[in-house]
């Protein structure tokens, strides 16, 4: 089947600049083309996401950085993931780190243009003689003058009152895939398990970022699912994270996604999302490569986390910033 003209991606997103969403026939239109686009079609794809980025949430990008508190000897068994403890793999293990260590951290990024520092600790759930150390954390993050945000696992009502009267600004945590697709990628804990922490921290007026990881051999209509289930769920920021294969994981096999392929999927998620933040995490560095690491900012993303991620190294901060406010971006 022929594809459409490059005229065909302006047109699909005049709703979305006027400041509606897709209908179901045009999000369909955009699933039957946007996989298979290449060449002028698909940069015609990045420019109307770029134009609807631009329009709806504009031009300032959203710096965040993150410190792994605490790593490893996790009970889950997600596929993708280097700390779960039912593989062997090389991931560092370590108990959580001290308020002290992790407030460090965060004044060592303070002056680098971020604005968002995350304290992410591995495990289903922190355990609740834990807690105090991280509200500790949080607050002295929070006292630098960034937002203190956490991602520490399936918590409930009362632990996340607790950590939000100490500064919590969001609280993180990933759905990582489609509810049709998330048996196949962890067998431990339940999509519902997931959803439910999003619906707590609604209830407590608790910001929520929450995303997924690609390249896991989902299809389209899982990416398109698992968006569509984040804006129901009322998500203000979506993670945007791809597969890093990590040898001694049932995932270390997986090819890398080709970085149009990538690009692709920031594109799908700006135009079902126009008005949500779509922010760059991990695998960046794997899939881009240092010449064209910020490729998915010119294709609809609007923040990126900077340094590096939990179990593999990032980009350089300053690079990243110099490359943001060569596109065009502003706060760097």
């Amino acid at each position: 089947m022929p594809q459409p003209d490059t005229a065909f991606p302006r047109e699909l997103v005049q709703p979305l600049l006027a400041g509606g969403y897709l209908s179901d026939t045009a999000r369909d239109a955009l699933l039957a083309v946007l996989p298979e686009a290449a060449g002028a079609l698909l940069e015609a794809f990045a420019a109307a996401a770029d134009a609807v980025r631009r329009a709806r949430v504009g031009s300032a990008v959203s710096l965040c950085a993150i410190i792994s508190a605490k790593s490893g000897r996790c009970g889950e068994d997600c596929a993708f993931c280097a700390q779960s403890g039912h593989y062997a793999t090389a991931a560092p293990e370590h108990a959580l780190l001290s308020p002290e260590r992790i407030i460090a951290a965060g004044a060592a990024v303070a002056g680098q243009g971020v604005a968002r520092f995350g304290v992410v600790a591995s495990g289903r759930a922190v355990p609740d003689r834990e807690l105090d150390a991280v509200a500790e954390a949080l607050s002295g993050i929070a006292a630098l003058g960034l937002a203190a945000d956490a991602s520490l696992g399936v918590l409930d009502a009362g632990a996340l009152r607790r950590l939000k009267a100490a500064g919590l600004a969001a609280y993180h945590h990933n759905l990582e895939t489609s509810r049709a697709f998330y048996p196949a990628i962890c067998t431990t804990r339940r999509f519902e398990d997931n959803l439910e922490v999003l619906r707590q921290c609604r209830r407590l007026d608790i910001p929520v970022c929450s995303g997924g990881l690609f390249g896991l051999g989902e299809t389209w209509a899982d990416r398109a699912d698992l968006a569509l289930t984040l804006l129901e769920a009322g998500v203000f920021s979506i993670p945007v994270n791809f597969l890093n294969p990590i040898p001694g994981t049932p995932l270390g096999a997986r090819p890398v996604l080709p970085a149009d392929e990538a690009r692709r999927i920031v594109i799908a998620l700006r135009l079902l999302l126009p008005d949500r933040h779509i922010r760059i995490c991990g695998g960046r560095p794997a899939v881009f490569g240092p010449d064209a690491a910020l490729a998915p900012m010119a294709a609809g993303a609007d923040g990126l986390m900077v340094g590096d991620s939990l179990t593999t190294a990032g980009a350089s901060v300053e690079a990243d910033r110099r490359g943001l406010a060569a596109l065009g971006f502003t706060g760097v």
